[in-house]
């Protein structure tokens, strides 16, 4: 009798110990929580979706999307920050979200990105282009176009989605890289900024590729450059800025994030099952054809491009003296 107490005991002492290690690797118990900082049908939702999909059928457990916008991703990220660590909610942010409006706002950033939350894995990089109104700008290159940049400071005007975007930032890193100077004209959205940029009220904006290419096609606007390290996947005949810029680098890029807490296995497994999503080829070809490049990379990979993101936009926000209330 006392031998089977004694081995009832030890089992449920073992048990104890291992049960932490068990619910990490049953990891999902329940449905998994996907959280986009962004509204329904935009192209970030799209991609959530897709890798949502997979993430399901690889754990079988349902992940759903909920759309929490707001306040350049700053509301939805806040919410990622705020749940329980305990894997059944993640998150997408931005490189607004993490790297541009904790500075940029502070204040108004209930979250710190390294401290708070956990990054899993980047998947994509969406290119930033340049693009002008040909009939308000009379260049048919990078060069050209600083070189009337110089001659004529302050009177050339670019529109942005908004103030602290990684478009607005995009034209400010141009103009510290350049020695130029353009007027700034924020709109509340990329849409009406491209509708008066076809209207000759703007005459050149950074904005994503999927906006703009339609645009470009169809002969209304003109594309000098992509905004990428190297010439882009979706167009290798247009050059990119860091050509003429070394070193010129302003992308719009995602990945998944998770509370601070969230145990490392259950981080591990789901970076590298969302990287196995970004590897098979019809998710690589869904994403070039809305422009943006497929991406996966590690844990430590996405913490340490954000922490160099974070001091890359932190001078340029400095420089400019841009301060948003």
């Amino acid at each position: 009798m006392k031998k089977t107490l004694f081995s009832l005991a030890v089992s449920a002492c073992l048990g104890l110990i291992a049960s932490p290690s068990m619910a990490k690797d049953e990891w999902p118990t329940d449905t998994v929580k996907i959280i986009v900082p962004f509204t329904a049908g935009g192209t970030t939702d799209i991609f959530a979706r897709v890798i949502g999909d997979h993430l399901q059928k690889a754990f079988g457990k349902p992940f759903i999307i909920e759309n929490v916008p707001g306040a350049g991703s700053v509301n939805g990220i806040a919410q990622v920050a705020r749940s329980k660590p305990d894997g059944l909610t993640i998150g997408i942010a931005s490189t607004s979200g993490l790297a541009i409006n904790p500075q940029l706002r502070p204040d108004q950033v209930p979250y710190k990105p390294l401290k708070d939350l956990i990054p899993v894995t980047m998947f994509d990089k969406v290119p930033n282009v340049l693009v002008i109104n040909s009939g308000k700008l009379p260049v048919k290159s990078v060069p050209e176009l600083i070189e009337y940049l110089k001659k004529n400071p302050g009177k050339v005007a670019y529109g942005s989605s908004g103030v602290g975007t990684s478009q607005h930032l995009a034209a400010e890193l141009f103009q510290q890289m350049t020695g130029t100077k353009i007027t700034h004209v924020p709109y509340p959205g990329s849409a009406r900024m491209v509708t008066d940029m076809i209207g000759g009220q703007v005459a050149m904006t950074f904005d994503n590729v999927p906006l703009l290419l339609p645009h470009v096609q169809g002969g209304k606007l003109t594309m000098l450059a992509t905004a990428t390290a190297k010439r882009a996947a979706f167009d290798e005949k247009v050059p990119a800025v860091a050509e003429f810029l070394p070193g010129f680098e302003a992308v719009a890029w995602h990945g998944f994030i998770a509370p601070a807490g969230t145990p490392k296995e259950i981080v591990d497994r789901l970076a590298a099952e969302v990287q196995a999503c970004m590897k098979k080829p019809e998710t690589i070809k869904k994403f070039s054809e809305a422009g943006a490049e497929a991406v996966a990379t590690s844990p430590k990979e996405f913490a340490d491009y954000i922490a160099a993101e974070m001091t890359k936009w932190k001078a340029v926000i400095e420089k400019a003296n841009l301060q948003v209330k």
